[in-house]
């Protein structure tokens, strides 16, 4: 039996395809309306996840106060203004105050606040909060580095363009630390 929400919102996904001008009983569009449907709500997952839960549910107690750097995290999310993809990723560093999390950890608080409909700026700044108020850390950063087809496949079309946003708490408000962070993040990783 399908999901509710998976027939409603194919129902719907129908009505647009066919108020486009096309014919929904054409072979390759059959299915489609259930496909984009199915895909919306992965897509959108993120809405069913707590942040501050993922970082909890492994937090450990530790005498460690260097800074502790995840790079290079891949994020997919959908520009809420035009429900367009952008993609990129995102950089996390924070200085434990005595608890860290598990690594991956902060790869799913990307994912959770990437699978929603989304803003690059607000995310960021979602991210952070996250993990300050979970660890209750020293200091957190966060840069993103993402590309919006809303402006490469439509609007001013700009192929190349690229958007990074940043966000800094506690020690990374110092311009020592935030240089230090931004040097490392910038270093290849092979």
């Amino acid at each position: 039996m399908k999901n509710k929400k998976v027939i409603d919102l194919s129902q719907k996904y129908k009505e647009i395809i066919e108020n486009l001008g096309e014919n929904t009983q054409r072979e390759g569009l059959l299915k489609t309306p259930e496909r984009v449907a199915k895909s919306n709500l992965y897509l959108t997952q993120g809405y069913k996840m707590n942040a501050v839960e993922i970082l909890n549910s492994a937090k450990f107690k530790e005498d460690y106060n260097e800074m502790i750097i995840v790079k290079d995290i891949e994020l997919y999310s959908m520009c809420e203004h035009h429900m367009l993809p952008f993609f990129g990723k995102a950089h996390i560093a924070y200085i434990p105050n005595g608890y860290i999390t598990g690594l991956s950890k902060l790869a799913r608080v990307v994912d959770c606040y990437a699978r929603r409909l989304q803003v690059q700026e607000r995310m960021t700044h979602q991210i952070l909060d996250a993990v300050k108020e979970a660890l209750n850390p020293l200091g957190v950063a966060v840069v993103i580095e993402a590309k919006h087809l809303c402006m490469m496949m439509r609007g001013v079309q700009k192929q190349n363009s690229s958007t990074t946003t940043s966000a800094f708490f506690g020690a990374f408000e110092m311009e020592e630390t935030r240089g230090e962070f931004l040097r490392l993040v910038s270093l290849n990783s092979n």
